[in-house]
């Protein structure tokens, strides 16, 4: 914070101002600028305003991994983004552990690689849980045996599928998994002095936590760099309420399948001639022949039907439809 001046402090400076003993230009005169050094061995190309639309895509993306991969795993899963760089392509190499889980992935259309990397402790975590255990990453860690990187390529390829929706709005991708390599050096895909955007997401699987970074080289995105920006982000984004949303609701509502069943009556007997029930017994029900038989939709009563039959099956024909106010 600059000096504070006081009140005689002001007052002598305006009087001098008015006098003409100062000149106000030669007190902007005296303002130095300030030069920023440029590395040309490390040019931006990202600006923060494109690693913030980034991260805006991989948040999305989290979230779809949050909700995909207990399918698999059965166990929660849990995806947040904890912060995005840039550095160049060979400071992200050497910062690589060994072994290591890099799966190269084909960005088509666009041009080029990306890799995303993937902790080996969450590797070994998958892999246990895959096989029946439960979900615990080795105390030491040692090199992927070809069974172990067959699951593995299993899961990476479920996460990759999953980055098309999060790129729907800059982009439509069908990314293409080349290969999973352990080995950095195997892992050149750009040159060592590129720039590369580096979105890294914290994942925690059951109690297992690790990394997965997101290895994006500027030669892969430059033909969409323009679209990376937050302003056109939102300009593209569809209004989910409008009426063709609205049908497209309606027709998927429509292909959801639900439990209906009629109950044919309720009866209540001892724990006894429960106990004792044998084949041919009668257990008399709180409905009559001819009374209606309420039919449930899950677990709400929407219809009275009376029992009867269709061809070989048992049928229930509909006689009134209970609506939501009744």
């Amino acid at each position: 914070m600059g000096e504070v001046l006081s009140q005689s402090e002001i007052d002598n400076l305006l009087s001098a101002l008015s006098s003409g003993e100062l000149d106000v230009d030669d007190i902007q005169g005296k303002e130095e600028k300030q030069v920023k050094n440029y590395d040309f061995k490390r040019p931006a190309k990202f600006s923060k305003e494109h690693l913030r639309t980034l991260e805006i895509i991989y948040e999305h993306y989290g979230r779809l991994l949050s909700t995909n991969l207990p399918v698999y795993l059965r166990k929660n899963v849990q995806v947040s983004v904890t912060s995005s760089e840039t550095v160049t392509f060979s400071e992200f190499t050497n910062a690589l552990s060994n072994p290591v889980i890099l799966g190269i992935v084909n960005f088509q259309p666009l041009s080029g690689n990306i890799i995303v990397e993937l902790a080996s402790n969450l590797g070994f975590a998958i892999i246990d849980r895959m096989l029946g255990g439960q979900g615990v990453p080795l105390e030491r860690p040692r090199e992927f045996s070809e069974i172990e990187m067959t699951i593995l390529e299993k899961i990476m390829v479920i996460c990759m599928q999953l980055m098309r929706e999060p790129w729907k709005n800059v982009v439509d991708i069908s990314p293409v998994m080349d290969r999973i390599e352990t080995n950095a050096q195997f892992a050149q895909v750009i040159s060592p002095s590129d720039m590369i955007a580096i979105v890294t997401l914290n994942v925690k699987i059951g109690d297992a936590e690790g990394l997965m970074n997101i290895c994006l080289p500027y030669f892969t995105l430059e033909t969409v760099m323009d679209k990376l920006n937050t302003k056109y982000w939102f300009s593209t984004m569809k209004d989910e309420h409008d009426e063709n949303y609205q049908e497209y609701l309606e027709v998927m509502l429509r292909k959801v399948d639900v439990p209906v069943k009629a109950v044919l009556g309720k009866s209540a007997i001892s724990v006894d001639d429960f106990v004792h029930l044998q084949v041919g017994d009668v257990i008399r029900l709180d409905s009559k022949v001819d009374s209606d038989l309420n039919v449930y939709v899950g677990n709400i009563r929407k219809f009275t039907a009376l029992p009867g039959a269709s061809k070989d099956a048992y049928a229930v024909q509909v006689t009134t439809v209970i609506r939501e106010e009744e």
